[in-house]
């Protein structure tokens, strides 16, 4: 039997292995396909939601045993479970403005917004930094009459500057 070309040059499967970002395709799709909703894959593993959530889209790291019960849900193949516990590149967007107009609102609440929550943060703790390592995050729908409302709750531990 004939290899092909791209085995020839060495372009196989062995040559291009998966990468945390086709984990996260592989999730998304399995997601989809089979209906899954992150709060039920949350419950199983063990966290939150937005957590869980986060650790599925390659922002948060995995313990072998969250990754193989991801793998298990999704249907992930058996090297998934290795690249779902390495630490990821977080922060990543496909752009420095996003487009997707849900997460642009998110951009432009910050956009208008920072300076007031940094004000208002520096008002209330001194000169420091809310972490985005000692946090968590809540979404939850609010119901309301004029139109069910995001209610969308961030907490994260004051780090103060240090002088030295």
């Amino acid at each position: 039997m004939k290899s092909s070309a791209a085995e020839g040059a060495g372009l196989g499967r062995a040559a291009c292995p998966m990468t945390r970002e086709d984990v996260t395709r592989l999730i998304v799709g399995a997601r989809v396909r089979k209906g899954v909703r992150w709060s039920d894959v949350a419950r199983e593993v063990g966290q939150s939601k937005e957590w869980t959530t986060a650790a599925c889209l390659g922002q948060m790291t995995l313990s072998a045993d969250q990754a193989a019960k991801v793998a298990r849900i999704f249907e992930l193949p058996e090297e998934a479970i290795a690249l779902l516990q390495a630490v990821p590149y977080k922060g990543s967007l496909p752009t420095a403005v996003p487009a997707d107009p849900l997460v642009y609102r998110l951009y432009e609440i910050v956009s208008v917004y920072g300076t007031t929550i940094k004000e208002l943060i520096h008002e209330e703790f001194g000169d420091g930094i809310m972490s985005a390592i000692d946090f968590k995050m809540d979404i939850v729908r609010e119901p309301d009459p004029k139109g069910d409302r995001v209610e969308i709750t961030m907490s994260g531990k004051f780090l103060p500057y240090r002088t030295y």
